[in-house]
């Protein structure tokens, strides 16, 4: 369980192709930090820890995670936001965030607000449930909250500490984010619809 307040960077350093899966080396700051089988989210995605050497550490992710998220898309340089799992007696600052991937959206629009962005995405129209005005999204692992809801768009505002400290800040119109929904939201709309 995360909460959706990135801690570090991690810079993807080599792809291996394995079948249908594939491992990342990165480096980050928090390598000599992490141990072997510990959960890490990486823009959001949950992946296992597998071998730690120094400021680099090893995952893998599997071909349904590859489906469903940015991840195919990641080559040597790509900057991914990092989170540690949240510990029992950490302060929730964000929203409980699982680290499983629900969809990936894509940015439209980015308006400079002179201080602040508003970025606008696209999403699939199927999660249309799960969004809601001022509610919480988890956008590369980011704890956001949106407003402008449309069934396939909504808006999230980037104030400029959030925008230097996680990988917005590369982003371009046209890329792609990964989207984890509300874990709440996701089991009310799963009651109404049984």
């Amino acid at each position: 369980m995360f909460t959706g307040i990135i801690e570090a960077f991690g810079t993807v350093k080599e792809v291996i192709a394995n079948g249908g899966n594939k491992t990342f080396w990165l480096h980050s700051p928090l390598g000599p930090e992490l141990k072997v089988d510990q959960s890490l989210s990486h823009n959001g995605v949950c992946l296992t820890v597998e071998e730690v050497q120094q400021e680099h550490y090893r995952v893998t992710a599997v071909e349904e995670t590859l489906e469903k998220t940015n991840l195919h898309t990641w080559g040597p340089g790509t900057l991914v936001n990092l989170e540690r799992s949240l510990l029992p007696s950490s302060r929730l600052d964000g929203h409980f965030v699982q680290g499983h991937v629900d969809t990936t959206g894509i940015l439209e629009h980015i308006e400079d607000k002179e201080g602040s962005w508003e970025l606008q995405f696209w999403y699939p129209k199927a999660f249309a449930p799960l969004v809601i005005e001022k509610g919480s999204i988890a956008l590369n692992g980011i704890s956001l909250t949106v407003f402008n809801v449309r069934k396939k768009h909504f808006t999230v505002a980037i104030i400029p500490y959030t925008y230097s400290h996680t990988n917005l800040h590369r982003l371009q119109e046209g890329g792609i984010v990964n989207l984890e929904f509300d874990l709440l939201g996701k089991y009310i709309n799963r009651k109404l619809l049984l």
